[in-house]
């Protein structure tokens, strides 16, 4: 589905312009055609690589899908694949996909599974026309920072949502299983934002210093701001994988804890009964020759003597923390 189809002059914008007006404006080479796709089919897409001229492969990508974020050079235009995050309802994560071809004086955007457009990005864009007169590279910058800023935003919830296990961790009657379970969930978090920002971190830093692409000759710190940000985050996640694992280890060790905890109870209860049970024993054997057997107080005194030693012990534990 065509989203816009827009055409600037100077970093001022001249309107909304037809599909089949695009190959006109492309030839002016003072003018930036901005096209944003979303959820395209097939045939959209076909139809629009050979509007700008997109090389076969890059559009055959664009055609499959589900890339691996990646920076690709094919002439003078550039190919980048982008991974977008959002929150969803259930408290997981969105994953959508963001396909950006660049080239002199164009730039087509293609969303994939995306909840969240750029509308904001345009606007940010046409509110600064001296930075969008740089051309394709700005609008290519400005989606970037987008992009990563909303990877900031989950990392931030993800921090939060670490912060609220490691509070349960602790309280009494807390479910080790319903934590543990959390735990993984949240790694499995963690891993999806490094699969996303990893890749992207090592394409942005092809964009400054060294041989930059011809769109991006203008811009280089603007790019070295983006990869400052994504070395950042993947900061952040390998910092929050460190405390995940840590609190698996905590939780783990807490299972332990309870399970020898148990295991003292059953054998302080076990030994409170063996002592009866040995005296019962004892005098239940029926030899002839037992002088407690025929003593009077003997059925007295052998009940004292079981919660004598009952008692003892029973006290003993108690200060062991056992019972």
């Amino acid at each position: 589905m065509l989203i816009n189809c827009v055409a600037y002059r100077h970093g001022q914008k001249l309107g909304d312009i037809t599909v089949s007006a695009i190959p006109e404006h492309l030839a002016q080479p003072d003018c930036l055609v901005w096209v944003a796709l979303q959820d395209p089919t097939p045939d959209e897409i076909t139809h629009f690589g050979h509007q700008f001229a997109l090389h076969p492969l890059a559009v055959e990508d664009a055609l499959h899908g589900h890339q691996r974020p990646k920076l690709e050079e094919y002439g003078d235009t550039l190919f980048l694949v982008m991974k977008t995050l959002e929150p969803d309802r259930e408290n997981g994560i969105h994953v959508g996909e963001v396909d950006l071809f660049v080239g002199r004086n164009f730039l087509l955007s293609i969303r994939n599974r995306t909840r969240k457009g750029f509308q904001d990005v345009r606007a940010r864009c046409e509110r600064e026309p001296h930075l969008l007169a740089h051309g394709s590279g700005f609008v290519l910058y400005a989606l970037m920072d987008a992009v990563v800023d909303r990877y900031l935003g989950v990392i931030h919830r993800l921090e939060d949502e670490l912060d609220s296990i490691e509070g349960r961790l602790f309280l009494k009657g807390s479910s080790a299983r319903r934590n543990i379970a959390a735990l993984y969930a949240l790694k499995r978090k963690l891993i999806a934002v490094h699969h996303a920002a990893a890749p992207l971190h090592e394409a942005t830093a092809r964009l400054y210093g060294g041989r930059v692409p011809p769109p991006c000759h203008e811009l280089p710190e603007y790019f070295r701001d983006v990869d400052d940000h994504l070395s950042r985050i993947l900061h952040t996640v390998e910092s929050q994988r460190d405390l995940l694992a840590t609190a698996i280890q905590v939780n783990i060790a807490m299972i332990s804890l309870d399970e020898s905890s148990i295991s003292k109870k059953l054998a302080a209860y076990a030994a409170l009964f063996a002592v009866p049970t040995m005296i019962a024993g004892i005098y239940g054997m029926n030899f002839d020759y037992m002088p407690e057997l025929r003593t009077p107080l003997g059925y007295p005194l052998s009940l004292l003597s079981m919660v004598v030693l009952d008692v003892l012990l029973w006290r003993r534990f108690r200060r062991a923390g056992w019972l």
